[in-house]
């Protein structure tokens, strides 16, 4: 292996359409700093691959022909210091399988068919994701000047460090960092999200705020998350004057 593969995120790209193992493979190899180690068709092979500790981001699909996708997640994270990170890929829009698939602490919910370039762009804040994180941790490390400036002044203060997703410090989390949610949402808050939106009434960016306790920049920022991931639909609500106020509402799943 050269020395920019060994720097490279290793990705296991797992479907079971052949074709689509291949082209998505092939999106992969041409993203700069990612290398493809194995393409794989079914869900268990998918979890011996992701276990072995040569993988570190899985492109899941969630309709497999043995296990299904969540089952997948499921097992990668009850061994939580071997797990890779997961992105989602996949056609399945109902609302069950998108909120399992976000409660398990993917990265992301990519629905197919997508662009070469819309996968970059998630693998590419990934990275960068990952760069930061790994800043983060490097800062929370001390210099012995710094220690033994902290042991003369006999008072030692934990630096703000980066927090994940449940607010625990960098350095108590490293093996849970890379599984978090993006920057800025966190777990809890995004559940309670979740829970207050329905398939069928929808709502205000304003009423969503209210019912969850939340800033309205907070809430439009969850909603935005959700908008990307494909878990929720826009509509517009158009009164007399004004410009029209944007509604959301959860996916239905599909009829039948």
């Amino acid at each position: 292996m050269s020395a920019h593969e060994a720097a490279a995120i290793r990705v296991l790209v797992v479907d079971d359409d052949a074709g689509a193992r291949r082209l998505h493979g092939h999106y992969v190899s041409r993203a700069p700093g990612f290398v493809v180690t194995a393409t794989v068709g079914t869900g268990r092979a998918a979890v011996q691959h992701s276990l072995r500790g040569d993988v570190d981001l899985v492109l899941l699909d969630m309709r497999l022909p043995d296990i299904s996708g969540i089952e997948v997640l499921n097992r990668l994270r009850t061994v939580r210091h071997a797990s890779p990170d997961v992105l989602v890929i996949s056609s399945s829009r109902d609302q069950v399988t998108v909120r399992q698939a976000l409660a398990a602490r993917v990265i992301g919910y990519l629905v197919k068919p997508f662009t070469e370039s819309a996968l970059h762009a998630r693998l590419a804040s990934y990275r960068a994701a990952q760069r930061e994180a790994a800043s983060a941790a490097r800062e929370v490390a001390l210099g012995q000047g710094e220690i033994d400036r902290l042991q003369s002044t006999g008072r030692i203060e934990v630096p703000a460090p980066a927090r994940g997703e449940r607010g625990s410090p960098a350095i108590e989390q490293t093996d849970a960092l890379p599984r978090a949610l993006p920057k800025g949402i966190s777990e809890i808050t995004l559940s309670a999200v979740l829970a207050a939106l329905d398939p069928v009434t929808p709502l205000s960016a304003v009423e969503l705020a209210r019912q969850c306790e939340i800033s309205r920049a907070t809430a439009r920022r969850y909603l935005d998350h959700l908008v990307e991931v494909g878990a929720i639909d826009l509509a517009h609500r158009y009164g007399k004057r004004g410009r029209p106020e944007v509604l959301y509402r959860l996916v239905p799943p599909p009829a039948g």
